[in-house]
């Protein structure tokens, strides 16, 4: 299997943080780096265009001084995540950014586009791409991708429901390039398992919430460490794409999480406004972040 030197760099865990719409920003990322392990954050957590580029400014500086002070322990290196659905009108400008700041790990979702790859590759980026079925993963590789994610059963955020010993099976028959494996993994024997099932790094989200640099409220932390698998909630609602959400944050909601209404992904719109609406069977609910994730957001 053929792994990038960047997908190596100054690792000390084969790890990649996942990128956590909200909760990732530049506190927890530059500590994910600072650990060893490859950091990541979706660049729509950041709220309004202009304070993208101020979080890669922010980061890339961190980095160095910390590598200029810890020379003999350097910092792994960033990912950054692009949502390539139509929905999201920031892309070009996102994308401009990445490339402007040489963004050495590029993450897209929701859509696999050749000119959003061959702009990270102008510069010698890489492209990621998440996965949640061998579809779409053919589609990916075609388009130019260079690695891919393997987002199986019981990952966070958007997720698909293949068992992870079958859909990295079926991936590496015909893909020998970098594969990585999301879904439930937090512990050492998790990652290990990963490896020996054919993956280079593992995926690594949820538990990262439950620490002092994630943005998310006490309450949520604490949520994430009082749940269990059994809470989870598979669900197209909240943005129009299925996804794992946990079952005490939708009652927080007002909402019945064994009842809720069936989207599309029509309706899906990470704007920069944070109160977001979606428009189901229910006819037309709004919901704040700030309600989930408390006021850091």
């Amino acid at each position: 299997m053929t792994v990038p030197d960047i997908l190596r760099k100054n690792l000390r865990l084969p790890v990649m943080a996942a990128p956590m719409f909200i909760v990732s920003h530049p506190l927890l990322v530059i500590e994910q780096c600072k650990a060893g392990v490859i950091g990541s954050f979706p660049s729509l957590s950041a709220r309004f265009e202009a304070q993208f580029g101020e979080w890669l400014t922010e980061i890339e500086e961190a980095l160095a001084a910390h590598d200029a002070e810890s020379p003999d322990r350097p910092a792994a290196p960033i990912a950054v995540n692009l949502i390539v659905h139509r929905s999201n009108a920031r892309l070009d400008h996102d994308l401009a950014l990445c490339v402007a700041h040489k963004v050495p790990i590029v993450v897209t979702s929701l859509g696999a586009v050749e000119e959003v790859n061959a702009a990270i590759h102008s510069y010698g980026g890489i492209v990621l791409h998440d996965v949640i079925n061998v579809h779409h993963a053919r589609k990916a590789v075609s388009q130019g991708a260079d690695g891919l994610i393997a987002v199986a059963a019981g990952a966070g955020g958007h997720a698909g429901t293949l068992s992870p010993f079958a859909l990295v099976q079926e991936i590496r028959h015909w893909f020998d390039g970098p594969l990585l494996l999301s879904g439930s993994i937090a512990t050492g024997r998790a990652i290990r398992a990963a490896q020996i099932m054919g993956a280079d790094l593992a995926c690594i989200g949820s538990p990262f919430i439950a620490t002092a640099g994630a943005r998310a409220s006490d309450v949520y932390k604490a949520m994430i460490v009082e749940s269990s698998a059994a809470d989870f909630v598979y669900s197209n609602f909240f943005s129009g794409v299925h996804g794992n959400y946990l079952r005490p944050s939708i009652v927080a909601q007002g909402l019945d999480p064994d009842d809720l209404p069936i989207s599309d992904p029509s309706y899906m719109d990470m704007s920069s406004s944070r109160t977001e609406s979606v428009e189901g069977n229910l006819g037309r609910w709004t919901w704040d972040w700030r309600r989930v994730f408390g006021s850091a957001c």
